[in-house]
This record gives C-alpha cells, sequence and structure tokens, in this order.
C-alpha cells in the first residue's frame, strides 16, 4: 500500500493470547505496524514513552497498574498517542471511568471492526462500540428520575434541526465517517457540529452527548 501512512500500534495486555491474537488480525493489515507490545500498564507507559505509537490498544483488568490509570496517565502528556480501551460487558463499572479514551471495544470484536476502529481512531474519530454504548449508557442512566428527562430534552431544543440529527446519531454509536454518510455531509461539517454540541450541551466528550439522547427518549 504505497503511499499510505502507517499506523504505529502499541498492544497493551496480560493475557498472552489475547496478544497473540491482536498480532494476528492487525498483522493482516498493511497500513498498521505493531511496534510493541506490554504486560501491564506501566510496561505500557514506558513502551508508549519508547515507541511513541499512534494507537495503544489498553486492556482494563492488569496488574500494577490497571488501563484506566495507565490512559489517564498518557493524557496528560503533550501530544499523547490515542487510547483505545478493549473491555468485556463483566467490566462495564470501570469503562465509565474512561470516558476520556479515543473509543471502547469489546475483545469479542470482529477483526475487520477491530481493524476499522483502529483507523478511524488515528484519523481523530472517537469510535465507541454500539454494543459498548447501549450497556454503558444503560448503567450510568439506570433510575433516572422524571426531571432529568425534561432537562435532557430542554438541552436538545438549545440546537438546531442539524445539530439535533448528529446528536442522535451519536447517540447511535455511529462514528463520525458513518454521521457523514448517514446525513450526506461531509466529515469536517460532522466534527464542527459535535463541537457545537459539546458547547450547546455542556458536555466534553461523545458519551454525554448519547446519554443526553438517551435520557430525553431518543435512542
Amino acid at each position: 500500500m504505497s503511499g499510505t501512512r502507517q499506523i504505529r500500534v502499541l498492544i497493551v495486555d496480560d493475557d498472552a493470547l489475547v496478544r497473540s491474537g491482536l498480532e494476528m488480525i492487525l498483522g493482516g493489515a498493511p497500513d498498521i505496524e505493531i511496534v510493541g507490545q506490554a504486560v501491564d500498564g506501566r510496561d505500557g507507559l514506558a513502551a508508549a514513552r519508547k515507541h511513541r505509537p499512534d494507537v495503544i490498544l489498553m486492556d482494563i483488568r492488569m496488574p500494577r497498574l490497571d488501563g484506566l490509570e495507565a490512559t489517564e496517565a498518557i493524557g496528560s502528556w503533550e501530544d499523547p498517542p490515542k487510547v483505545i480501551v478493549l473491555t468485556t460487558f463483566d467490566a462495564d463499572d470501570y469503562v465509565a471511568r474512561a470516558l476520556g479514551a479515543g473509543g471502547f471495544l469489546l475483545k469479542e470484536t470482529a477483526p475487520a471492526a477491530i481493524v476499522d476502529a483502529i483507523r478511524k481512531v488515528a484519523d481523530g474519530d472517537p469510535m465507541l462500540s454500539p454494543s459498548v454504548t447501549t450497556r454503558l449508557i444503560a448503567q450510568l442512566t439506570a433510575g433516572m428520575a422524571p426531571d432529568r428527562a425534561r432537562a435532557a430534552r430542554g438541552r436538545l431544543a438549545r440546537l438546531t434541526e442539524r445539530e439535533h440529527d448528529v446528536a442522535v446519531a451519536v447517540g447511535a454509536g455511529l462514528s463520525n465517517a458513518d454521521i457523514a454518510a448517514k446525513l450526506h455531509l461531509s466529515v469536517p461539517t460532522v466534527k464542527t457540529h459535535i463541537g457545537r454540541l459539546f458547547a450547546k450541551l455542556e458536555v466534553t466528550n461523545r458519551v454525554q452527548i448519547a446519554i443526553c439522547v438517551h435520557d430525553a427518549g431518543l435512542a
């Protein structure tokens, strides 16, 4: 794939079988290069400083330093690599603490979808698996009071029609590229709309947009 930039990937997971499986999956992608592996968060930080990857695949539950603490540390770096958190349904309580990550994927995600997610996150397009979105929102909105639904509808009422459409698409777990295709917009225009959603809805990430949409009964 001449002329295509290589996406440098670091794998951080304490399970050797998972690391091997990811290595096999990513080895078939001509635009992805695995620059290193690490067995826990502490080694992951050292490897990230050494190799300066574009994207890190980060497990959550690991010895010495877990993936969430490692992700938070990386987020404080200047020009940090993007992090995709690898999770399982039984780790949902951990996922809620890592909303700043570039993406969330279930470990059983199909190989092609993992490769696609890496490419999207490397391009600055945050990616949240729709199945993870559904479980995470259900967890974070459990026992929601009626006034919370009214508040969410009031916040969404501030939006233009197009911004509203983009918000609903984010609530469905769509990436920027998927939203662009669905709404017949360019990706830069979608990014502009999402920036406005952050300001108008007073949120800092896509999951919070999705929660607002869910609270309003639109997802």
